[in-house]
């Protein structure tokens, strides 16, 4: 197993991590921030969120606009070159994650329910907001949809089902649209949450009940197990070489509790088997 170092502490809550200039970038939430940093630990708060539910996701257009989508009902948000939010596209519900593939596609997912508001659990579903801001949804029947990838070719959508104790996979046709769902690994007794793809194929997949970071090829097969010593919400590939695993984990007490003053998010890094891939 290999040594994991910690990077950063005292967050509320990281989410979304993502690579880009040469900085791990992430959302806090609860404290409602989009946080980068470098390998060197340091840190910069580069905007504050204004949704009024801290759950929030981010990622970037291939020009270069960052995307914030939020689980309030509120629309896809785009930063521009200057700083300003604007609307990228109207929504009629509230989001947990998304990807933007390398064609401008931006993948969203969300639950049937409200967590937060303690709704009964019911399925959810995947939207595609194009280019063009325009919005449709393209599947549905996902058990709690968490992390997404997208695979180097474009052709391949990968979604975690924390629900379902699976990752699945669609084939992304050239609309954007998804067909030939599977089965792309079981997971039978882990709960994978947030996720990012590899240059040999594998997918890493953060579980936050097992408190642990697995490497897993398609069909299943576990290639690699990082445990820690609390729940593992998400995980991405980056680095100089896109070869240095960032893990984000905190304490999880609940969601009734993600608001109170213990402060135990941490960025956590590891040396990995292989150069990240994909999207995002």
């Amino acid at each position: 197993m290999p040594e994991v170092h910690t990077l950063l502490t005292g967050l509320a809550f990281g989410e979304s991590p993502r690579w880009h200039d040469d900085r791990l970038w992430f959302s806090n939430w609860v404290a409602q921030e989009i946080v980068a940093v470098d390998l060197e630990g340091k840190s910069e708060v580069i905007a504050r969120v204004p949704f009024p539910s801290f759950p929030f996701s981010i990622d970037w257009l291939p020009d270069g606009r960052l995307l914030l989508v939020s689980a309030s009902d509120r629309p896809l948000l785009r930063r521009e070159p200057d700083g300003e939010l604007v609307t990228h596209a109207i929504l009629s519900r509230g989001w947990n994650e998304i990807v933007v593939d390398g064609r401008g596609n931006a993948y969203l997912n969300g639950g049937g329910f409200d967590l937060l508001a303690g709704e009964a659990f019911a399925p959810g579903i995947v939207a595609l907001v194009t280019s063009d801001g325009s919005a449709r949804q393209v599947a549905d029947g996902i058990a709690f949809p968490n992390g997404m990838a997208v695979t180097p070719d474009n052709q391949t959508l990968i979604v975690a089902e924390s629900h379902g104790n699976c990752l699945t996979a669609f084939d992304i046709e050239p609309d954007g649209s998804l067909s030939n769902r599977r089965v792309w690994a079981a997971l039978e007794g882990f709960a994978p949450d947030g996720i990012c793809l590899d240059a040999e194929g594998a997918v890493w997949y953060a579980d936050v009940p097992n408190k642990c970071c697995v490497r897993v090829k398609e069909g299943g097969e576990i290639l690699q197990t990082i445990h820690l010593d609390r729940g593992c919400f998400a995980c991405m590939l980056g680095g100089a070489h896109k070869q240095t695993l960032f893990m984000l984990a905190a304490e999880w007490r609940g969601f009734e509790n993600m608001a109170g003053p213990a402060r135990t998010g941490q960025v956590l890094t590891a040396q990995a088997p292989a150069l990240g891939a994909g999207w995002p």
